[in-house]
């Protein structure tokens, strides 16, 4: 089993976004990549689909879910600064097959607790890229491999 740690994709920049930054949208290139997500996920058999309600990372894992007969569901642990209740939660979803998108900072945490935690081998320059994921493999309540996957662009218009 694996838990999918996802960073959510390309969004329009902050700078450049007047409204509440919760409902900054997935850019052209961030939709593409949300559907690049589908291929690169659907053999892992996710059977939940976690998000930051966020609406760029709900928007991140839609296609993903959408392919599964899943809802994205939002929770308030992956939202931006929440990294203390998102590892938490990321630890209880160790026996799952579970999708869970957020956003970078949180991703960045994660990863170190974990590396520093359970000694999990990130490689030698870890990445965590928009769009990207880690396959985070546990076993007796600890997190024993990691597996990074490059963002890929779909072919959605736009």
């Amino acid at each position: 089993m694996a838990l999918i740690l996802v960073r959510h994709a390309h969004a329009g920049a902050r700078r450049d976004w007047a409204g509440d930054d919760r409902l900054r949208p997935l850019s052209p290139k961030g939709r593409r990549q949300s559907e690049g997500l589908v291929g690169l996920l659907e053999p892992f058999a996710c059977q939940r689909v976690l998000s930051s309600p966020y609406e760029r990372c709900v928007d991140t894992l839609r296609p993903l879910a959408e392919r599964l007969s899943l809802r994205v569901e939002p929770l308030e642990e992956l939202a931006e600064g929440n990294t203390s209740a998102a590892l938490a939660l990321v630890r209880a979803l160790s026996d799952e097959k579970v999708a869970v998108c957020t956003h970078g900072d949180v991703v960045a945490e994660v990863l170190v607790s974990l590396a520093d935690e359970d000694r999990l081998d990130l490689g030698e320059h870890p990445r965590q890229a928009k769009g990207s994921a880690w396959a985070l493999e546990a076993s007796g309540g600890r997190f024993v491999s990691a597996h990074y996957l490059p963002a890929r662009e779909g072919t959605t218009e736009g």
